[in-house]
């Protein structure tokens, strides 16, 4: 295993990825705060609530997620407390999910801020599944400024553990024939299943590594944790799991929105590159609509100023939409409708919410209009971008934009 990956067949044998943000909720508050860097950050509740998370300044103090938060503050006391956002925090998870479903179906969100890939059907395209993980953590940090950590092995399990020692911003692999080199020098804790509880009970029988646990008879750890418990956690020590990923609807699947937004590197108060930067977010937002099999009704615009305030503002489409231009074209007279007279502006941000499956919308034709238009020329876009890339084929607008 390592942080660089296997050689050549090998990692061919490791599809499955275990993605997990870092510090989410804590990465989502600070990550348009500038003022907060370089502090120890706690998101969470009030004097009798409990942290939700912390970025790792306040980590390093020994604050972590489901302390309370009085204890949190006297471990932490220079600490910023921040109340969370929890609509924010679902937005970016929603823009996350999307972004894994580009990369392949076979998705299961197992919460807002981690999941399972099988990228096994993905490799033609777009590499291994190291490479994948790399570009992955890439585009998340250049989407939505926030750092997350991949596990690549085999199996979700073995996955799951490796994302947990790639953080923060890492990622590990764990090639098929190394899995008990990697499992067996572990805490039994990091098993997946194995709670304080359970690590007690082992620890009393004298089973302090994975590696102890695989080497006692599976019949004594069961009489230790019961038959079902005591097989499955024995099995887990020669990295040894039936799961599959399954992709699932549910209250994390990324179904009901997807958007994107950008932070400008300065505050902008010029209406063409606010166009044109709403262009480039339309454009992210349908292609992943396109790539999910999925259109919207309600198109959001967001808009963040100099002083941090934030508005939105939505407006519903007569129909569903996966097409660039109609999204654009509303997110735009959005932006117009606010008369905003160059007021100076940090982020924008553009968002599809009320998503359907693309099958079910049927466009009804207007008097004098193409049978084929835009609808079509964007899916050949598509087919064009994957075989030779994102830069292959963009909007005229965008090209001219380009550094």
């Amino acid at each position: 295993m390592s942080g660089g990956g296997a050689h050549g067949g090998r990692r061919a044998a490791t599809p499955i990825l275990h993605v997990d943000m870092d510090a989410f909720y804590a990465s989502v508050a600070t990550r348009d705060r500038p003022d907060l860097d370089g502090r120890p950050v706690i998101v969470g509740g009030g004097g009798r609530g409990v942290v939700l998370s912390a970025n790792y300044l306040a980590r390093g103090s020994g604050v972590r997620s489901a302390m309370p938060m009085t204890r949190a503050r006297r471990l932490c006391p220079d600490a910023v407390v921040i109340p969370p956002d929890f609509a924010l925090v679902e937005q970016v998870s929603g823009s996350v999910m999307a972004l894994f479903r580009q990369v392949t179906p076979l998705v299961e969100a197992v919460s807002l801020d981690e999941a399972f890939l099988d990228v096994s059907g993905a490799a033609r395209r777009l590499g291994t599944p190291e490479e994948i993980a790399e570009r992955l953590r890439s585009v998340v940090h250049d989407e939505q400024r926030i750092t997350c950590s991949v596990g690549v092995a085999a199996t979700p399990v073995v996955a799951k553990m490796a994302s947990r020692h790639a953080k923060p911003d890492g990622v590990v692999v764990v090639p098929s024939g190394e899995v008990t080199a990697f499992l067996h020098p572990l805490d039994v804790g990091e098993l997946w299943g194995v709670g304080e509880r359970t690590r007690e009970q082992l620890h009393r029988l004298g089973l302090f590594t994975v590696g102890d646990v695989a080497h006692t008879p599976v019949q004594t750890v069961q009489r230790a944790l019961g038959g079902v418990l005591g097989a499955r956690v024995h099995a887990l020590a020669w990295g040894v799991d039936g799961r599959v990923v399954t992709p699932q609807s549910g209250p994390h699947a990324p179904e009901r929105s997807t958007g994107a937004d950008h932070t400008f590197d300065r505050d902008v108060d010029d209406p063409d590159v606010v166009a044109t930067e709403l262009l480039r977010l339309s454009a992210r937002v349908t292609g992943r609509l396109r790539s999910a099999g999925l259109a919207g009704r309600t198109v959001t615009l967001r808009i963040r100023f100099a002083d941090f305030t934030t508005i939105t503002r939505s407006r519903t489409l007569p129909e569903a939409t996966d097409v660039t231009v109609e999204v654009h074209r509303t997110a735009l007279a959005l932006f117009r409708g606010l008369g905003l007279q160059r007021a100076r502006l940090r982020l924008v941000g553009v968002r599809v919410e009320g998503l359907v499956p693309r099958s079910q919308v049927h466009h009804q034709l207007q008097l004098g209009e193409r049978e084929h238009g835009w609808s079509e020329a964007e899916r050949a876009m598509d087919r064009a971008t994957r075989r030779f890339g994102a830069s292959a084929v963009r909007p005229a607008r965008l090209v001219r934009h380009t550094g």
